[in-house]
């Protein structure tokens, strides 16, 4: 039980894997981004201003992508995965409700997407691009 403790406590909230391959992937697409913009609600992880547009990339285990492998609750200690993770889905709706009202549109980029780069590339296209 510690060893996973220990295990968690290094997992980041940013510069992880799947965010750097979207940015380095829409970086050579020749769109430009800020990190992590602080003027708005949940600093969100690609901000476009000029565009008004928002790329947030999510950890599948972490914010329980719907219907993929990873996102299942761990079986022990569940008295404290459950609400855990049940509060990210919560925040992560109301950051999104917030930016709407903001009048920004946003993607939301799963983990599990990343590996495919072609389907990858193809939507972040149509999204900058509209």
């Amino acid at each position: 039980m510690e060893r996973r403790g220990e295990n968690m406590r290094r997992i980041r909230s940013k510069g992880m894997k799947p965010e750097l391959a979207v940015r380095r992937l829409v970086h050579s697409m020749g769109f430009r981004f800020r990190l992590h913009w602080r003027k708005l609600p949940g600093k969100p992880d690609l901000v476009f201003v000029g565009r008004k547009k928002i790329i947030d990339v999510r950890g599948c285990f972490w914010h329980q992508h719907r219907g993929c492998i990873d996102s299942h609750i761990p079986k022990t200690n569940d008295a404290y995965w459950g609400p855990k993770l049940g509060r990210n889905k919560s925040r992560d709706k109301e950051n999104a409700r917030k930016w709407r009202k903001l009048g920004w549109k946003y993607m939301t980029v799963w983990e599990c997407q990343v590996a495919d780069v072609a389907m990858l590339s193809a939507k972040l296209r149509d999204f900058l691009d509209s």
